[in-house]
C-alpha cells in the first residue's frame, strides 16, 4: 500500500479509485466479454448429445481471454457448472493458468478439466458438490501449482479420509512440491495429525492460511516450514498454546491472530504473549491482533513502557510495523495515540475503517461490522475518501452476494455515497454502471428482503431514470415488477417500486415499452388494481398503477391488447364506480383508454352501450381541469373516425354523442395548461384527415392549437416535423369542415410560423 495524489483517496493507488478516469469510454474488451458471458452461443456450440458446450470450430482463446471469461462469469450471476467448464476441456484451443471460483456448481470431473491446464493458481470456495475424490486430481496435477486455496463451503476432507489416518501408508495426503501458498479454511473437527500429514510435503511454503480451522494442536508440525513468510490463524481457537511454535518461525513477515468471535478474544497474560511474539519474530512487518485483548489495557505496566500505548509493542517503537490490525481490540487500542505502525486497521477514524475493510474483504463476519461503521460515517460525518469507500463497498457486495447483512449495509452506504456525489457521478459512466449493476445483483438475490429492496430502490432513485439504467433495463424491470407484486401490500417497497416502474414506462421508446409488456407490467398492474378494488382502498399506488399502464400502452398496440385481454375495461368500470371522486385516478384511466382507442383493430372492444355511455357522460366532467373531458373526447373521436357503420349500438346515439363532443370542446379554454405528453402527433393528424366526421377534426385541431400555443417550444417543431401544416392548409381549403374547425387550424399554422420566425431570429442573433 502506498500513498498517492488522488483527491478521492489517500489509501490505495490511484488505479483503485472509482472516480479516476471515470469519464473515459468503456473498454471495447469489457463490452465484448460481458456480451460473450451473457451469450455463450456466440463462441460456443453444443457437443454431441451431452448438452455440454464447446468452442466453435476455428476459435482458439489465449490464456488471458480464457481467464478473463472465467473471472467475469464467476463475478456475475451466471452459473459456473459442468456445461460451462466443458469449454475448457479442449486444452489445445483454451489455456488457463489462474482459476478462482466462488459459489460454483462444479463436480470432481470439472476440477480435473481445470487442473489439466497445469494451473499455477487455484482457488475454490463454496463449491459444495466437490468430494474427496477430487484430491486425486490435485495430486495428479499438483506439480504445477504454486498457490492453492480450499475455502469455506468446500469440504473435500470428509471423515472417510481423516477418520483413520493409519490407512495412509504414505506420508502425505496429496503432493504439490512447488506449492508456495496454501490456504485451508473452515475445516472443522480435524485432528492435529491430519494437518501434520497434509503439510508434511509442503516444504517450500511461504504463505499458510488456516483460518477458522479447529483442533490444530500445538502447531509444532510447521517447524519444517523454514521459508514461511506469512501465517494466518484468523478465528483459530486456543492460540495461546500455539505461541511457542509460532515463535520458532523466524522468517515470518506477516502474522494474523485476529478474532471475530467473543469466545476466542481473551488471551491469558496478553502482554507477555504479544511481547514474546514480537521479540521472537524480528522480520515481522505486518501484525493483526484485531478482536483480541493482546493490545492490553493501554495503561503502562512497567516503568520502561514508554513510547507506545500498547505495552507488548514497546520493542517496535523505533521500528514501526507497516500494517497493524487493531479493529475491535479490547480497551479500544485503535484509539490510542502512540501506535508503532504506518497503516492501522481500526475503529478510530475513516482511514482506519477503510484500511480494515480492505484487510477483511474476504471475512464476512468482520466485514459486516466494518461496513456498518462505514455507513455511520457517511450518514453522520463528512467523508474524505469517497472514491476509496465506494470501491470498498462495491467490492464487498460483489464478493459476498449471498450475505444478506453485507448487501444491506453496503446498499445503505451506497445511498449516501450516490446522494452526496451527484456532481461527480454526472460524467462517471463506469462508476454509475458499476453501482447499478451491483445493486441489481444484490436485489435480484435478496428480492424477498424488504430492507435490501428498500435500500436498492432508494439508491436507484438518485440516478437519472431511464438514461442511467438503460444498459440494465430488463433486469431492473424484473426486480421492480417483483417489488410491486411480491412484496407486502402497501409497503414502502411496493410504493417506491411502482413509482420507479412508472418512470421507466414514461420515458422509454416503443421497443422498450413492448418489452415491458412482455415482462408482465400490464398483468402486474391489473393485479394491483384488483387487490385494491377487493379491499375498496384507493391510494397513490392504485393511481400510479393506472398511470403506468397509461404510459406502457402509449403507441404500443400489443400492450393495449394485453390490457383488454386482462379484463382491463371491467376494472375501469369498477374503479369509476367505487372511487368516482378521485380526479387523478380518473385522468389516468381515461389517458390509458385514449391509447387503446388509437389502435384501430381494438376500437370495436369499446363500442358497447355501457362504455359509450360512460365516455359520453365524462365529456361533461370538470375533473382535473379539462383532462378527463379531453381524454373522453379523444376516445370518442377515434371511435367515430371509423364511420357510422361501426357504431353498432342504438344508445347512446352517434349523433347525440358527437353533439356533446362539440359542446365540450367549445367549453374548453384554449390556454389550458396540460398534464399530458405527446411523443408523436400521428394519431391526432390522422383525425385531421377524417372529413366524413368533422367532429373528429374539431377535437384534433383544438388539441394542436392548445399544445402549440401553450407549449410552442415542445410541440411546434413536432407539428412541422410530421407534416401538420400541409394537412391543415388542405383542411382550410376544403368546403366540408365548419368555420370553427378552420379557425382552429389557422391558429395552429400561425403558432408554428411564429415559432419558426422566432427560432430563425435566435439563430441570427446567436
Amino acid at each position: 500500500m502506498t500513498q498517492n495524489k488522488c483527491r478521492h483517496s489517500n489509501i490505495l493507488p490511484i488505479g483503485t479509485c472509482c472516480f479516476c478516469n471515470s469519464s473515459a469510454p468503456e473498454k471495447l474488451l469489457d463490452i465484448c466479454f460481458n456480451y460473450i458471458n451473457r451469450n455463450l452461443m456466440s463462441i460456443c456450440e453444443y457437443f454431441g448429445y451431452s448438452g455440454y458446450l464447446k468452442l466453435k470450430n476455428g476459435i482458439s482463446l489465449p490464456v488471458e481471454m480464457c481467464e478473463r471469461l472465467l473471472n467475469i462469469r464467476s463475478n456475475s450471476l451466471c452459473s459456473i457448472d459442468s456445461n460451462f467448464i466443458n469449454i475448457f476441456k479442449d486444452t489445445k484451443n483454451t489455456r488457463l493458468k489462474r482459476v478462482r471460483l466462488r459459489k460454483s456448481k462444479i463436480m470432481d470431473h470439472d476440477l480435473e478439466v481445470l487442473l489439466a491446464h497445469q494451473l499455477i493458481e487455484l482457488e475454490i470456495s463454496h463449491s459444495r458438490d466437490l468430494t474427496h475424490n477430487c484430491i486425486q486430481h490435485i495430486h495428479k496435477y499438483g506439480s504445477s501449482l504454486y498457490s492453492l486455496t480450499i475455502g469455506e463451503g468446500t469440504d473435500i476432507f470428509p471423515a472417510l479420509i481423516y477418520g483413520d489416518l493409519g490407512q495412509w501408508n504414505q506420508n502425505y495426503i496429496f503432493l504439490a512440491p512447488n506449492l508456495r501458498r496454501f490456504s485451508l479454511q473452515s475445516c472443522q473437527d480435524l485432528p492435529a495429525s491430519f494437518y501434520a500429514l497434509l503439510l508434511n510435503p509442503m516444504t517450500n511454503l511461504t504463505h499458510l492460511d488456516l483460518s477458522n480451522c479447529t483442533d490444530l494442536g500445538t502447531l509444532n508440525y510447521t517447524e519444517h516450514l523454514v521459508n514461511l513468510r506469512s501465517l494466518v490463524l484468523y478465528n483459530v481457537s486456543s492460540i495461546a498454546i500455539l505461541v511457542p511454535s509460532i515463535c520458532k518461525l523466524k522468517n515470518l513477515t506477516h502474522l494474523d491472530l485476529s478474532q471475530s468471535r467473543e469466545e476466542h478474544r481473551k488471551f491469558p497474560n496478553s502482554t507477555v504473549i504479544l511481547t514474546a511474539l514480537v521479540e521472537s519474530l524480528p522480520h515481522l512487518t505486518s501484525l493483526d491482533i484485531s478482536g483480541t485483548n493482546l493490545a492490553g489495557t493501554g495503561v503502562a505496566e512497567t516503568d520502561s513502557a514508554r513510547g507506545s500505548d500498547i505495552p507488548g509493542l514497546i520493542s517496535r517503537v523505533n521500528n514501526p510495523f507497516h500494517f497493524l490490525g487493531l479493529y475491535e481490540t479490547s480497551h479500544d487500542a485503535s484509539l490510542r495515540h502512540d501506535i508503532p505502525a504506518k497503516l492501522i486497521a481500526g475503529n478510530a477514524n475513516e482511514e482506519q475503517i477503510l484500511i480494515a475493510a480492505l484487510a477483511y474483504l474476504d471475512r464476512t463476519e468482520m466485514l459486516q461490522k466494518v461496513l456498518n461503521e462505514l455507513f455511520h460515517f457517511f450518514r453522520f460525518d463528512t467523508c474524505r475518501y469517497i472514491g476509496q469507500a465506494l470501491n470498498v463497498v462495491l467490492e464487498s457486495m460483489n464478493r459476498h452476494l449471498h450475505e444478506r447483512h453485507i448487501q444491506i449495509s453496503g446498499s445503505a452506504t451506497l445511498f449516501y455515497i450516490v446522494k452526496g456525489t451527484d456532481r461527480e457521478l454526472h460524467d462517471a459512466v463506469h462508476v454509475k454502471r458499476r453501482i447499478i449493476t451491483t445493486l441489481l445483483n444484490g436485489m435480484s438475490i435478496h428480492r424477498n428482503d424488504e430492507t435490501m429492496m428498500r435500500n436498492g430502490c432508494l439508491t436507484l432513485c438518485q440516478f437519472k431514470i431511464p438514461i442511467d439504467v438503460l444498459f440494465e433495463y430488463e433486469r431492473l424491470v424484473d426486480v421492480l415488477l417483483y417489488s410491486v407484486h411480491g412484496m407486502t401490500a402497501e409497503s414502502f417497497v411496493q410504493r417506491i417500486g411502482i413509482y420507479l416502474l412508472n418512470s421507466l414506462a414514461c420515458q422509454v421508446d416503443g421497443h422498450q415499452k413492448v418489452r415491458l409488456g412482455e415482462l408482465g407490467a400490464v398483468n402486474k398492474m391489473i393485479w394491483l388494481i384488483s387487490e385494491r378494488l377487493e379491499r375498496r382502498y384507493c391510494d397513490d399506488v392504485l393511481e400510479v398503477a393506472w398511470s403506468t399502464m397509461w404510459n406502457v400502452t402509449d403507441e404500443t398496440p400489443s400492450n393495449c391488447r394485453k390490457f383488454l385481454e386482462s379484463n382491463g375495461m371491467e376494472y375501469f368500470l369498477s374503479c369509476l364506480e367505487r372511487f368516482p371522486d378521485r380526479e387523478e385516478l380518473l385522468r389516468n384511466m381515461m389517458g390509458l383508454l385514449g391509447n387503446v382507442a388509437e389502435v384501430r383493430e381494438l376500437r370495436h372492444y369499446l363500442i358497447t352501450t355501457e362504455y359509450l355511455s360512460v365516455f359520453s357522460d365524462l365529456l361533461d366532467s370538470r375533473c382535473d381541469g379539462i383532462e378527463v373531458s379531453y381524454n373522453a373526447a379523444g376516445v370518442i373521436a377515434h371511435i367515430a373516425s371509423d364511420g357510422p357503420e361501426v357504431w353498432t349500438v342504438q344508445e347512446p346515439s352517434r349523433k347525440e354523442v358527437l353533439r356533446k363532443l362539440v359542446l365540450a370542446i367549445d367549453r374548453w379554454d384554449l390556454n389550458s395548461q396540460r398534464n399530458i405528453n405527446y411523443r408523436s402527433f400521428e394519431p391526432i393528424l390522422y383525425l385531421v384527415k377524417v372529413y366524413h366526421t368533422p367532429e373528429c377534426q374539431h377535437w384534433a385541431v383544438w388539441a394542436l392549437a392548445n399544445l402549440t400555443k401553450v407549449y410552442p417550444d415542445k410541440y411546434c417543431h413536432l407539428v412541422e416535423k410530421e407534416g401538420g401544416p400541409a394537412l391543415l392548409h388542405d383542411l382550410i381549403r376544403d368546403p366540408i369542415p365548419p368555420m370553427p374547425v378552420k379557425h382552429l387550424a389557422a391558429i395552429v399554422i400561425e403558432n408554428c410560423a411564429k415559432y419558426k420566425d422566432q427560432d430563425w431570429q435566435q439563430e441570427l442573433d446567436g
